[in-house]
């Protein structure tokens, strides 16, 4: 018979539940003792009587009171203050809040033959009280073992390079093997995570010399990119450079800083194009005019005479 189903308080379902009783249950024994049981009780809510126990027990918000008279399940009760017979009935809690239990290191052989050392973690739950209770003796040893055997078969039958780059996968796996298992215990697995891989010393050193060879390989790579953009820069340098224009530029630009150069008085002789259009540089001519630039020391600037 179902007593409530919901929401408790919102902040928990209830899983309120009583038993039909048989009639094996309604002896005289069984009424005798009930009977015994409720004047004890009632002698129990006295508070200055302390040689009778109280039959109100509390349970904690969080958890599920499992009641059980003669020993056989009797009723599941919500958070709060409970009345039980204290001699034919009896009391034990069961948590359903998310658990989170440490499976421990476990070492593993890859697919590819290597040895690697894995811990991981499950979060976890009670959504079915009576299973958890009644249906296994130790629901959380249970689960730490089911997860162990899942683990070492799922790492088993993948890669080293697969484990280190999709543990979310191998999470799921393990995930999807114990939750059909877990749910016949009365629990449900909110989650497997895998928290650290751990090398052997001599895997590390090779797994870090295939790293620098990488980085190296893509510095090469790097190198030669900006090599074949620089030589294309020069090439249209060489380009531009190569028309008269830009020689004549060059040349002024030479005997300017020519001019510049050193200390005293000195004087440059430069040939200058002829009226029909540009000289060649680089040639000298006898009957190109020439032009000479002086500079004085107490002069300012070069003076030039023709």
């Amino acid at each position: 018979m179902e007593i409530g189903i919901g929401k408790y308080g919102g902040l928990q379902p209830s899983f309120a539940r009583v038993t039909e009783a048989s009639e094996d249950e309604q002896g005289f024994y069984a009424s005798m003792m009930s009977g015994i049981g409720n004047c004890i009780g009632f002698l129990g809510t006295i508070p200055c009587c302390v040689c009778f126990p109280n039959p109100y027990k509390r349970v904690q918000q969080g958890s599920v009171g499992v009641v059980t008279r003669f020993g056989r399940f009797q009723r599941l009760v919500d958070p709060g203050l409970v009345k039980v017979n204290p001699v034919t009935e009896s009391i034990s809690k069961s948590s359903i809040k998310i658990s989170i239990s440490d499976i421990g290191r476990q070492e593993i052989m890859t697919k590819d033959n290597v040895s690697i050392a894995i811990e991981s973690v499950l979060f976890w739950h009670i959504v079915d009280p009576y299973e958890a209770h009644f249906g296994v003796t130790d629901v959380e040893f249970a689960l730490i073992e089911r997860a162990r055997t899942s683990l070492r078969d799922v790492c088993g039958s993948h890669f080293l390079q697969d484990l280190i780059e999709n543990r979310d996968v191998v999470s799921a796996e393990i995930k999807k093997i114990i939750d059909p298992i877990a749910q016949k215990w009365g629990v449900k697995i909110e989650a497997t995570l895998v928290k650290d891989i751990t090398f052997s010393k001599q895997l590390m050193e090779s797994l870090a010399s295939a790293a620098m060879a990488t980085r190296l390989g893509e510095a090469k790579v790097i190198t030669s990119k900006a090599e074949v953009e620089v030589a294309e820069l020069l090439k249209q340098s060489s380009e531009i450079l190569s028309t008269k224009a830009a020689f004549q530029l060059r040349y002024l630009e030479t005997l300017i800083s020519m001019s510049k150069a050193g200390q005293g008085p000195k004087t440059l002789f430069m040939t200058l194009p002829s009226s029909g259009g540009p000289a060649s540089l680089g040639h000298s001519s006898e009957n190109a005019p020439t032009a000479s630039i002086t500079e004085l020391p107490s002069t300012s600037g070069p003076s030039t005479s023709r």
